[in-house]
Order: structure tokens, then C-alpha cells, then sequence
């Protein structure tokens, strides 16, 4: 392929079906989690049967955390790849190992038919989707940004963001419908595994996609770019250590904020005492905020910049969560969970979209996937894995109910002060980036 030319800039190129291909990863992963999420019981008593059922639970529950560990490695040679090889090759790589940690568990026999051998594959397989997830967001984001027309990059990679929302909203409605129709039981012996397939479903047509698309990094389009995985990650944390801490910083108070968002139905039903069935639509509220603000908050950092649209949701988030939280206690009916939750999401999915663009533009072609790839990875498995744990157990110990709102206050703080140390990208040469 040739090298691009600049006077026919790729974002030229960048149809909606492409869009599409390169943030289906993005997408994989959280129809996964949320499929995970609905599921985690009948996964736990396929594969870790155990006569106390909430053992069964924790051992799937223990599976799903699996994959956190394996995700800063991925973020690194993944990421890496990305810069030194270019953007497609690692994207196809990490669709590819996604779809097969997806069939890994989706087609295993459960422990009923071949005992601890069952255990050691899906454990494999979430190994690998690990592995990929790591290294999925900064080559593919990496590529939106460099194949979008300059005047809306904001909005185009804030597609990486609302896809998450969409992918989460659709898990959750095919579920509905397919329990609907085949009942709770069926669900809970096969129907969990259907729901997976489908997902695997829409990997080859990303895959025939992702793999004709124009290159937009590599050597292929930037000269400076390093021959080898080691070259890359050492020019990175010699040339831009102080962005990658203040980057890490700023997507660890996004992490929390989606994951205190993720927490409202367990947050609703064991500490204000909501219904099940109350309980369990606070989803719909984050799922719709999710689709919709990233995609708002992309449109205003093309318009006012990066910085702004970094900056002032998570200064309302820290102004907001504790009087939120305080007026959720005082009044601890749906709507207001519902009202919480909707806000609070929001307002970090306009953050998050300005986040997703300004940091990759931060850094230069030739490490711009693998940076953004390690710090995302890094706050995510610490604090992605961690903010529902700690929360809860914040509230058990203290016996405060107001536990979740000064933990995501203390780490919006930490975002707000981090973000407004960041550069001004917009309208950046993306060559020009020091």
C-alpha cells in the first residue's frame, strides 16, 4: 500500500462503515461485560459447580477479573505493535483474539462433562480476550484520529465511547427478549451461550473491514517510527513520563465514575432497599446517558476544545456526587436513583469523550497507540477492577451510606486537577505533536 499522501488525507475515506469496523472492538467489549454481568451465575455453576451457590458465584465473578491481568501486557506489545507495524495489523490482531476468547467460553463443555479441563479453557480464554482488550483501544483509537477530517475528531472518536453505551443497551435488550422466549431456566443452561455467539457474529464482518482500510501509522506513514516493541516503549517513558502520569491520573477519575455509575443497581437494591425489579432497570438510565453524551461531548471539543470539555463535567461531577448521594438517601425511591444515575453518567461520558481524542493527540504517530494503550489499560485493571469492591466495603466499615459519593468527589478532584495540566490539542498538526 502506499504511503498517504497528505493533500488526500484519509478521513476522506472514513465512511461510516469504517467507523464502524474500527470501534466494534470498543463495542466487543462492553457486550461482553454486560452479557458477563447478566450471567455471571449460570457461568459460575457451569464451570465452577460447588454445593454453596455463592461460591459458584465468586469463582465467576474470580473468572471475569481474570482478564484484567493480562490487559496492561496487551496494552503494551499490542500497542506497540500498532506503532511500529501500523494501526491494522493490531486491530485485526485484537478482534481476532477477542472473537476467540468470546468461542473459548461460549463453546466449552461445562465441568459436568470434562471436569478441571473445562476450568483451564475458559480461564485460557479470558486470558486472551484479556490480552486483547489491552491493546484494542489505542490502536483503534489511534487510527480514528488520524484518519478523521481534523475539524471533527472530537466526534468521530467519540464513537469509541458511544458504542459502549450501544453495545451495553443491546446486550441488555437481547437478553430481555430471548429470556422472554425461551424462559429463565433455558437461559440459565444454554441461553447465556447464545447470547455470546451472537456477539462472534459480527467479528467477521469486522475483520473484512478492518483489514481494507488505508494505514495511518507504522513505517508505513511516519518515518520515525521504531523498529522494535522495546524502542517504542522506551522512547515513550523517556520522551513523555509527565503526560503519561497526568493521563493516568485523568482516566483513573473517569474509570471511578463509570464504575460507581455500574454499581447504582447493587448501590440501589442492599443500601436504599429498592426492589429488584427497580433495581435492575438503573441500567437503562446508564446505558441511554451513555449512547447519547459521548457523542456531545465529542461535538464540544471540536467546537471549544479538549480542555474544557476534560475539565468542567468533572468539576460538576465533584460538585454534584455529594449532594446527589445525600439527596438519594433522603428520598431513596426509583426516580431518583434513576435521575442519579442518568446525571452522574452524563456528565462523565462528555468527559470521557473529550479524554478519548486530547490524550492520543498528545503524543506523536510514532508512540501515540501504545501510550494511550498502557495508561488506559493501567487505570483500568487498577481501578476498574477495584472501585465496586472498595465502595462496598468503604460502606460496610463505616457504616456510612455516603461512602460512594466522596470517593468519586476525591477522584474528581484528582481528574480536574490532572486535566487542567494537559495541553490545548485541538486543531493540532498531528505531526507537529513534540
Amino acid at each position: 500500500m502506499d504511503a498517504i499522501d497528505p493533500a488526500h488525507p484519509p478521513g476522506a475515506r472514513l465512511d461510516r462503515k469504517a467507523v464502524g469496523a474500527v470501534v466494534l472492538g470498543n463495542a466487543l467489549e462492553f457486550y461482553d461485560f454486560t452479557v458477563y454481568a447478566f450471567f455471571a451465575k449460570a457461568i459460575g455453576e457451569a464451570f465452577f459447580p460447588a454445593s454453596d451457590a455463592s461460591h459458584s458465584l465468586l469463582a465467576s465473578l474470580a473468572l471475569f477479573g481474570v482478564g484484567y491481568v493480562m490487559r496492561p501486557i496487551g496494552g503494551a506489545l499490542i500497542g506497540a505493535l500498532a506503532d511500529r507495524a501500523g494501526r491494522k495489523p493490531a486491530m485485526l490482531v485484537t478482534i481476532a483474539l477477542m472473537a476467540l476468547g468470546m468461542l473459548m467460553l461460549a463453546a466449552c463443555p461445562g465441568y459436568a462433562q470434562i471436569g478441571g479441563w473445562a476450568q483451564a479453557i475458559v480461564i485460557a480464554g479470558r486470558l486472551i480476550q484479556g490480552l486483547a482488550l489491552g491493546g484494542e483501544v489505542g490502536p483503534s483509537t489511534a487510527y480514528l484520529i488520524e484518519a478523521a477530517p481534523p475539524r471533527h475528531r472530537g466526534f468521530v472518536t467519540s464513537w469509541q465511547i458511544a458504542s459502549q453505551g450501544c453495545a451495553a443497551l443491546f446486550a441488555g435488550l437481547l437478553a430481555t427478549a430471548l429470556a422472554l422466549t425461551i424462559g429463565d431456566a433455558a437461559m440459565a443452561q444454554w441461553g447465556w451461550r447464545v447470547m455470546f455467539l451472537v456477539g462472534l457474529a459480527v467479528v467477521p464482518v469486522g475483520l473484512v473491514i478492518r483489514s481494507h482500510l488505508p494505514e495511518t501509522g507504522g513505517a508505513e506513514a511516519d518515518p520515525q517510527a521504531a523498529s522494535s516493541t522495546g524502542a517504542v516503549i522506551r522512547r515513550l517513558l523517556r520522551d513523555h513520563g509527565r503526560l503519561l502520569a497526568l493521563t493516568f491520573l485523568v482516566i483513573a477519575a473517569s474509570t471511578v465514575s463509570n464504575a460507581v455509575g455500574t454499581n447504582m443497581p447493587v448501590y440501589a437494591g442492599a443500601t436504599l432497599g429498592l426492589s429488584e425489579t427497580a433495581a435492575t432497570a438503573v441500567p437503562i438510565a446508564l446505558g441511554l446517558a451513555s449512547v447519547v453524551f459521548p457523542l456531545l461531548g465529542g461535538f464540544l471539543a471540536d467546537r471549544v476544545g479538549r480542555r474544557p470539555v476534560m475539565i468542567w463535567p468533572r468539576v460538576l461531577i465533584l460538585l454534584l456526587a455529594v449532594p446527589a448521594f445525600a439527596w438519594l438517601l433522603r428520598a431513596p425511591g426509583p426516580v431518583a436513583v434513576y435521575a442519579v444515575t442518568f446525571l452522574l453518567s452524563a456528565l462523565s461520558s462528555i468527559n470521557a469523550a473529550a479524554i478519548i481524542v486530547g490524550i492520543p493527540e498528545s503524543l506523536p504517530r510514532a508512540v501515540r497507540s501504545s501510550g494511550l494503550a498502557i495508561v488506559y489499560a493501567l487505570a483500568v485493571s487498577v481501578f476498574g477492577g477495584s472501585t465496586n469492591y472498595v465502595i462496598n466495603w468503604l460502606i460496610a466499615a463505616t457504616g456510612d451510606r455516603m461512602a460512594p459519593a466522596y470517593y468519586l468527589a476525591a477522584f474528581s478532584l484528582v481528574g480536574t486537577v490532572a486535566a487542567w495540566m494537559l495541553p490545548e490539542t485541538r486543531g493540532r498538526d498531528l505531526d507537529d505533536t513534540a
